[in-house]
């Protein structure tokens, strides 16, 4: 029974860690706009489309299942993904707003955004390379 107990509380504490995982908002190199801590949130959650230069936002997404899209929005926006997710099919039920396009993964998004100048996403820190341009550290 004690075993079980220590099982249980390592298991808790290597899930803790990876939740708290390093996200990393990503742009293409190209994009020469920087991108505010309150202008990611306003992406990210329909209020805003466009780069602070005027330039309209492709916002890419992980799958609702990733652990780093949780970190994403409750770091960059203060809600849940669940809540993101809410608030994207109210936007999309009213018409006022397209939802983030839903990638695979941390390859597909870093892919997707390194073709793409008008390319906004997020990825775990451990997945930057040289193929984009880290705009800021959640």
């Amino acid at each position: 029974m004690r075993n079980l107990k220590w099982c249980v509380l390592a298991t808790l504490a290597l899930g803790a860690s990876a939740a708290n995982a390093e996200v990393v908002v990503i742009v293409n190199p190209a994009n020469a706009a920087s991108v505010s801590a309150e202008q990611i949130a306003a992406l990210y959650l329909g209020n805003a489309t466009t780069f602070p230069d005027g330039s309209t936002a492709a916002l890419v997404d992980q799958p609702e299942a990733a652990g780093v899209r949780g970190d994403f929005y409750q770091k960059a926006t203060g809600r849940s993904s669940a809540q993101a997710k809410a608030t994207w099919a109210r936007l999309t039920f009213t018409g006022k707003a397209t939802p983030p396009k839903e990638l695979k993964s941390d390859a597909e998004v870093k892919a997707f955004v390194a073709s793409n100048p008008k390319a906004i996403g997020y990825i775990d820190a451990s997945a930057v390379d040289g193929s984009v341009k880290a705009v800021a550290k959640l």
